[in-house]
């Protein structure tokens, strides 16, 4: 006889909504998270794309702890003397089920737990669980602490740098080139300086994402997210390639908050949190079985994120991961069968879901960014040359266009650029 039906390592999205799931069906549910609270280790700084979360709590808005609702998209290109900027605002992003929010995933993560913890779910904070327990292949329980715990079905939510995933499902641990490393601040402000200086009206916001000088010209970039008295800035880099840069990422953070587009932004801003966390981007192909005898892998554990240059996704592949893994896990115990074969229900569900079939449609992605560094220096200044030549005035007789931008074009080929261009569009 097994201590619970359910046991579910971190209390983040994925984590917390299968234990909802579970604790609403009746069935016994413990979860141990680490961090002395709910969203206590979570750096993620922070957009929530709505239509995940809509499916579980249909009236979220009512009370969850948003922040603002994005309304601007930004999307730069950086070089150390300039940058540019496209700025996108739309009706439709108002659309409920197609919004998105910023959010503070220490207050998100600590809401999603109150939901589950009032659906009848037990808790456990500040122990960190290093270690399964097994029955020959079959995950039966977890040690934490000096205690051991059993349960029918196991949930493993403990993020992108897990501690259990090998020994779970063989997982080995990722090359350097899947995986990017972050760093973020959240900068403190007024919410009229927040929206008089990105030109937003109450209670709106905007996710702007950049891409070059931020990262050093090294595979990447910068993110700011406008919280409701703050704002969410930081870097993110691959591992592989930070190893051969001149300046480590806290200083490409600092140098992103001193760059011209930046620092009017944050001028008078007060930091009152600094973190660092690993992310997962190898996409698709560096995914680990999402099903054990006994055990089920969902969210960054599962290496759910993708990053497409222009868009980061993680939380909405989160939630609907952690909703389909408790689902499941209900479906198998009622079953009586919680083997590898009982729990398929759960990668069938998310095959059938957006979560697989986005990141197998985004999947040759890593691979385009990782191999076309021209994207990261190359690029970014010769946006700089050619905006220059668009509307720099000094007097000299004005060149036709298409022989004052030829030389900016021949500086990176012709073939260079039409073969990126064709390489991204069939990576995405």
């Amino acid at each position: 006889m097994s201590d619970f039906d359910a046991i579910i390592v971190g209390s983040g999205c994925a984590g917390a909504i299968a234990a909802y799931e579970l604790a609403q069906a009746g069935k016994s549910v413990l979860v141990v998270e680490r961090g002395n609270y709910a969203g206590a280790k979570n750096m993620t700084g922070g957009r929530l794309y709505t239509h995940a979360l809509k499916q579980v709590f249909p009236n979220f808005e009512d009370e969850a702890p948003l922040e603002r609702r994005i309304t601007h998209e930004r999307i730069s290109m950086m070089t150390p003397d300039s940058n540019f900027t496209i700025d996108f605002s739309s009706d439709d992003m108002l659309v409920s089920g197609q919004d998105s929010y910023s959010v503070l995933r220490g207050s998100l993560d600590g809401w999603l737990a109150d939901k589950a913890e009032a659906a009848g779910a037990d808790y456990i904070f500040g122990i960190p669980v290093e270690e399964l327990v097994k029955d020959g292949n079959r995950v039966v329980g977890i040690k934490a602490g000096e205690d051991e715990m059993t349960a029918d079905v196991v949930i493993l939510c403990d993020g992108a740098n897990s501690l259990l995933t090998k020994e779970a499902v063989g997982f080995e641990r990722p090359r350097g080139s899947a995986m990017a490393v972050g760093v973020k601040q959240v900068i403190e402000l007024p919410a009229s300086v927040i929206e008089d200086r990105l030109l937003a009206n109450e209670g709106e916001g905007a996710a702007w994402l950049f891409v070059g000088d931020a990262t050093k010209g090294h595979v990447g970039g910068g993110f700011v997210y406008t919280n409701k008295e703050s704002v969410s800035l930081g870097i993110v880099a691959t591992i592989s390639d930070l190893a051969s840069a001149d300046t480590p990422i806290y200083q490409m953070l600092e140098d992103m908050k001193a760059h011209p587009a930046i620092a009017p932004l944050i001028k008078g801003g007060k930091v009152v949190e600094h973190s660092g966390h690993m992310v997962p981007e190898g996409g698709r192909d560096m995914m680990p079985p999402l099903v054990g005898d006994g055990v089920i892998l969902a969210g960054e554990s599962a290496m759910m994120c993708v990053n497409l240059g222009y868009m980061v996704r993680g939380m909405d592949y989160a939630i609907a991961a952690g909703m389909h893994a408790g689902r499941s896990a209900v479906a198998a115990l009622d079953a009586g069968d919680t083997s590898a074969a009982g729990l398929g229900g759960y990668v069938k569900a998310l095959e059938e879901s957006f979560v697989l079939k986005d990141l197998e449609q985004f999947k040759r992605f890593p691979h385009f960014m990782e191999s076309t560094t021209r994207i990261f220096n190359e690029y970014p200044a010769f946006v700089r040359n050619a905006m220059n030549t668009l509307f720099i005035v000094d007097g000299t007789p004005v060149a036709p266009l298409k022989k004052s931008m030829m030389p900016h074009v021949k500086n990176i080929g012709i073939i260079n650029l039409l073969k990126d261009v064709w390489k991204g569009m069939k990576a995405l």
